[in-house]
Parts: structure tokens; C-alpha cells; sequence
């Protein structure tokens, strides 16, 4: 069984996709990751990210791997452990950026297809219900009112220690990033036809994960 969930940056789809795959006992696979290991990568060995044609050859060159640990998701690139690092404000910044590669999703999409098939998962990201896996048994669009969405995400940063990074700074780079996700050409953010919509907005992570499993139980 395939489960696709697709949202916004900030909407929470991470943290309910961990919650649901763990009362599965699904693979939870975590597609922005990758892209964000992309990022860290082409940002440590000066990869200029403009560079489309650098990118994908970048990606290509790359071994990403998710890996389900006690912890939580353990994102390996060449066999280094960049869970943490690709939380950094700096990747958060330019992944977007990434992401709208055309050349770099098509290795991305290609990865997460053949890792998607191994087992029963639940993916979330941008447009796994639309490109990556448009037959998954089931989908979900979740999102949130973009002052929520802010706040979860400067949330997100103090949970992590990054205290660098001001509330205002986090608006300006989920508003640049709801902006390059929903008009690139290649796999926008976009809710799929038979997608079941959730706004998150007043509701507790507890309450959004009981309202997916009705519907995934249900049918």
C-alpha cells in the first residue's frame, strides 16, 4: 500500500506521516529530505545551485538513502549522516531552489519510485500524489494558514537549537518557497483531484492522524 501526503512547507505533513507509518507499521519516507541532502551537498562542495546542468550531474553522482532508526529518520548522502544538517536554516533557504530542477526530480522521482514499491510506505512532499505516485491507494493534501504554518516552522528551528533565525526571516522563506513550489514547471505543489484536503490549521497533530485513519480505515 502506497500512501501519498502532499502540503505546503510548514502544514505538518512530516509529523503526521512519522506518526501514521509508526501505527501502520509502514516506511515512512521522507522525499524533501532527499532534496534537502541535495542541497546540503551542492552548498558544501560550492555547487552553484543556478547550475542546472551541474545539479543533476550532482545528483546523479550522489547515493541518498533513508533509513528508519530509533530516533527517527536517519538521511544518509555518500554514506554521511546529514539528519541534522539539513535542517539548517541555509538549506531551508535554497531547497526550493533545488527542487524545481527538472533534471534533479527526475532522479529524485526515480529513486523515490523504486524505493517506494520495496515495502508499504507513506511518502510525503510535493507531488507525490500527482507525479510520483498518481495511483497510490491514498491520498492527502495537508495545509495550514500560513501565520500557523510560520509559527510550526520558527517552532521547528528553537526545537532544534537554531536561534539564529528570526520569525520574520522564516515568513519571508516559506512565502519564497510556497511561491517557486506552486509555479515551477516541473512537479508543482499542487492538490491531486482525488486528494482528501485537511486544514490543520485548529487541529492537534493527535486529531489529524485520527482523521486519516478514519479514511484510510474506511475504505
Amino acid at each position: 500500500m502506497i500512501i501519498a501526503i502532499d502540503g505546503p512547507a510548514g502544514a505538518g505533513k512530516s509529523t503526521v506521516a512519522k506518526i501514521l507509518a509508526k501505527k501502520l507499521g509502514f516506511l515512512y519516507l521522507d522525499t524533501g529530505a532527499m532534496y534537502r541532502a541535495l542541497t546540503w551537498k551542492a552548498l558544501e562542495t560550492g555547487t552553484p545551485i543556478e547550475d542546472e546542468k551541474a545539479m543533476e550531474a550532482l545528483a546523479k553522482a550522489s547515493t541518498i538513502d533513508l533509513k528508519d532508526a530509533p530516533g527517527g529518520l536517519t538521511v544518509l548522502i555518500d554514506a554521511t549522516d546529514v539528519s541534522a544538517a539539513i535542517r539548517e536554516p541555509r538549506v531551508s533557504a535554497r531547497v526550493s531552489d533545488v527542487a524545481k530542477i527538472a533534471g534533479v526530480r527526475g532522479v529524485m522521482v526515480s529513486l523515490q519510485k523504486q524505493l517506494g514499491h520495496s515495502k508499504n510506505c507513506i511518502l510525503d512532499g510535493r507531488d507525490i500524489g500527482t507525479v510520483v505516485f498518481p495511483d497510490a491507494d491514498h491520498k492527502f493534501f495537508i495545509d495550514a494558514a500560513s501565520e500557523e504554518r510560520v509559527n510550526r516552522r520558527f517552532k521547528d528551528f528553537k526545537n532544534l537549537n537554531i536561534n539564529d533565525v528570526s520569525r520574520e526571516q522564516v515568513a519571508k522563506d516559506l512565502t519564497n518557497r510556497d511561491r517557486i513550489d506552486s509555479t515551477r514547471e516541473c512537479g508543482p505543489l499542487k492538490k491531486a483531484d482525488d486528494a482528501v484536503y485537511l486544514d490543520t490549521t485548529n487541529l492537534s497533530i493527535e486529531e489529524v492522524v485520527a482523521k486519516m485513519l478514519e479514511y484510510i480505515n474506511k475504505q
